[in-house]
């Protein structure tokens, strides 16, 4: 009996004619045949998507209820149906997969179908009879070509709210190792050899300035989302649209949302191009470069523990070998750098989709639209837990970092205002032949007197600009000699 139940269908009739739907579905005839022609995926809409189609589809019917172009009842129940989407309550009623049909024509008809099918219910219909029907009523005034960039514009931006939280709190914690690490000092590297000395706690704060600087470009980049194309209809010309419908709609919206949307100046640019999508899409693109970037630095800083440079420790989490026992990998980072990969393979879509418009219509939006949204909530997810499991609880191996800045051969490097870069690479070349520190060989030579020493050694005098006391007259000294 319950398989009977579960295999029972319904028949619903669209210009292509009749199919069977399953009797349950909130979806129609036109999302079941995109069901059956794109089995591509089996990935289905971001609920981010489904939340701004929804908030969309609320706002358009609370302007045609009020321009009196749909009656109050109908207009009512769609209201409530498309807030019920809004709220996630119906997710598992969009079933078309991501890869579809141009233009996101399934995914938009599934969700009239489904607001309409919960809109009759609630008007004490059946599912399929359509009291409040997918077009005529819910679609009124609307095209899938202002609706699905509408809501992929929306979507876009109130997910990004997520990964703002999430660069916030990681900017956050590297700006709290910097001050941490302050005093630890370090050898610097460039070209991967020894460079001057630098604070430990210095490499951390830089790292925090790229995260800042990545949000900025993300907000600045975002903010053609907020252009809004909603009324242009299949052209951007307001077919089949009410004078005043445009501005109340939008307006609703941007009520519902939360978000500042206004509608596009052009409402036939908001139709044909696409840019605002590669523009973010282009941003998220730099930061995961950026992202890459430290944590293979985090990578080589901790390599080891032996041999490595070791430098800092990022927390255990999990044996790291099935065949070497103890060992510990850095995990976090690893995942960083694979996250940021998918996020810059993303953009390559994104950008193919963008330049891929025609016309009055670019139709590859789906693809835009899966793209970013992938992008911003993988890097959301893993920017959260790279923070929390691996930023949050590294540690600095002080010892280890004071006999690199102690090591280097570059600190030869603070003795030229003291006795000239000819002679300070003479001590260089010795150094490295002979595996004697800087200061020990300068010290032998009488190069330099112990204050000048100490003066030099100075970690505030080896990491940041300053001016030597002594030095000029000292390399005039040297000169002489």
């Amino acid at each position: 009996m319950a398989t009977a139940t579960m295999n029972a269908t319904r028949q619903e009739k669209d210009s292509i004619g009749f199919k069977e739907v399953p009797a349950n579905a909130y979806y129609g005839v036109q999302t079941a045949r995109a069901v059956e022609n794109y089995p591509i995926s089996g990935m289905r809409a971001h609920p981010t998507l489904i939340r701004a189609i929804g908030l969309v589809k609320q706002a358009a019917a609370e302007a045609n209820k009020s321009l009196e172009l749909v009656d109050e009842r109908r207009a009512n129940a769609i209201i409530q149906a498309a807030q019920e989407v809004a709220e996630g309550k119906w997710n598992k009623e969009f079933v078309v997969d991501v890869f579809q049909a141009g233009a996101g024509v399934s995914f938009h008809m599934n969700s009239n179908e489904v607001i309409a099918n919960r809109a009759t219910e609630l008007m004490g219909g059946k599912l399929g009879e359509y009291t409040v029907h997918p077009n005529d009523h819910v679609n009124y005034g609307q095209s899938t070509n202002d609706v699905f960039p509408t809501s992929m514009r929306l979507a876009t931006l109130l997910e990004l709210e997520k990964l703002y939280l999430a660069l916030d709190a990681l900017a956050a914690s590297l700006e709290k190792k910097a001050k941490e690490f302050h005093d630890v000092m370090k050898s610097g590297r460039t070209h991967m050899q020894d460079a001057v000395p630098i604070r430990l706690g210095q490499e951390f704060a830089a790292y925090a300035v790229s995260v800042r600087k990545a949000i900025e470009s993300i907000k600045q980049n975002s903010s053609e989302l907020r252009e809004l194309g909603l009324g242009g209809s299949a052209v951007g010309t307001g077919i089949n649209t009410h004078p005043d419908y445009r501005e109340r709609a939008i307006a609703n919206l941007a009520r519902l949302s939360g978000q500042k949307l206004v509608p596009a100046k052009d409402m036939r640019w908001a139709m044909q191009s696409n840019s605002a999508m590669a523009a973010v899409s282009s941003a998220l693109r730099n930061l995961a470069l950026e992202i890459i970037r430290i944590s293979n630095d985090l990578r080589l800083l901790s390599s080891g523990p032996n041999t490595g440079f070791a430098e800092i420790n990022l927390p255990g989490l999990q044996p790291g070998s099935s065949i070497m026992p103890g060992k510990i990998n850095p995990v976090m980072p690893e995942l960083a750098a694979m996250v940021c990969f998918q996020v810059i393979g993303n953009d390559v879509a994104v950008a193919m989709a963008v330049q891929a418009g025609q016309l009055e219509l670019n139709v590859m939006m789906p693809t835009m639209s899966y793209s970013v949204l992938q992008s911003i909530t993988i890097l959301s997810n893993m920017l959260q837990v790279f923070n929390e499991k691996c930023v949050a609880g590294l540690t600095a191996n002080q010892k280890r970092c004071e006999f690199y800045a102690q090591s280097t051969v570059s600190l030869a490097t603070a003795l030229n205002p003291y006795i000239g870069y000819a002679k300070a690479a003479e001590i260089v070349k010795e150094s490295v032949a002979t595996g004697r520190s800087i200061i020990d060989i300068a010290r032998e030579k009488k190069l330099l007197t112990e204050n000048e020493i100490a003066e030099i050694l100075d970690p505030v005098n080896m990491t940041e600009p300053q001016v030597p006391k002594e030095a000029a007259k000292h390399r005039e000294e040297i000169k002489k000699k």
